[in-house]
């Protein structure tokens, strides 16, 4: 993936914390979902309690959601400083990742009001180790999410080289524009009312939970689709090239996140359905391509699906 080297980069939609940010409360939870780590503590719970998901896989959903707080103090004088055009982009991870957040944005602010209702702008919180959220205390190890409460993506910047280390993903630009635009779907599921329906903690092949995953990752791909036309504040694309190599990249992320290979490949258990909150791989890569391939948000209904 490349970016348009004389594109303008805006970091106002980033708050940059990573020189502090400890919090207190409960783990947070957001996106629809648990984070990668979360998902791999209830799924072991679960499965120590014989596959259910009461009881102890309960408790942790319950302290999951708990807590109270805001984003940590936020100084982005040195990434504006540095990540001005597509050049710099190209030149430096942190400016990619403005830019990703930049189309992403650019992207839904266009296309929400097709979908009947208009896209509310919010930042993307970098942080490191852990942050206060007003979805509770997030730590790093909870993987990137969308929180509702405060309306905020937040990420911990080696999540992707856990990905690639923890994972065994490839990883590559796109993938990183692929995790952020999964979180900005939340946001957008969020403002069309999507997300307030599901049931929290609820988990199976079929339910709420998984259902808004997979169509966060069809909202993605749909984004992936556009990336290459989508406009800086000035009319130019701030990405130039989305390759085949790096779309089958982003499928292989999907896979390996996807919760049968959480259960075999990284907690060693056997797989249950009835644990689901994600999708499997499978489905997981089959709902970001139908969003790449068609480009078309309407064909991410997954709550309407009979199969997923």
């Amino acid at each position: 993936m490349q970016y348009n080297d004389d594109s303008r980069l805006d970091t106002s939609s980033v708050s940059d914390s990573r020189s502090g940010g400890i919090g207190r409360g409960g783990l947070a939870v957001g996106g629809g979902g648990l984070g990668l780590v979360g998902v791999i503590i209830f799924v072991v719970i679960s499965l120590v309690n014989g596959g259910k998901t009461g009881s102890g896989a309960a408790d942790v959903l319950s302290q999951l959601n708990q807590g109270t707080g805001a984003a940590a103090t936020a100084d982005n004088a040195q990434l504006a400083e540095e990540c001005k055009t597509g050049a710099d982009a190209n030149a430096k991870f942190d400016c990619a990742i403005v830019a990703d957040i930049d189309s992403i944005q650019s992207y839904w602010t266009e296309q929400l009001p097709k979908l009947g209702a208009q896209y509310a702008p919010v930042n993307t919180v970098w942080f490191s180790g852990q942050a206060n959220t007003g979805c509770g205390s997030a730590s790093s190890a909870a993987g990137p999410f969308y929180c509702p409460a405060d309306k905020l993506v937040y990420i911990d910047l080696s999540f992707y080289d856990d990905l690639k280390s923890q994972f065994g993903a490839t990883g590559g630009l796109f993938v990183d524009a692929y995790v952020l635009a999964h979180e900005y779907g939340h946001h957008v599921q969020d403002l069309l009312g999507t997300e307030a329906k599901v049931r929290q903690g609820e988990t199976g092949p079929t339910s709420g939970s998984v259902r808004l995953e997979l169509q966060a990752d069809c909202y993605a791909g749909v984004w992936a689709n556009h990336a290459s036309t989508v406009p800086d504040s000035s009319g130019k694309p701030l990405i130039s090239d989305i390759t085949q190599e790096d779309f089958a990249n982003a499928l292989d992320t999907a896979g390996r996140i996807g919760d049968d290979y959480i259960q075999t490949q990284i907690a060693h258990q056997t797989f249950d359905p009835g644990t689901e909150t994600h999708g499997t791989a499978v489905q997981r890569q089959r709902w970001l391509t139908t969003g790449y391939q068609s480009g078309d948000p309407t064909r991410c209904d997954t709550f309407g699906a009979a199969t997923l």
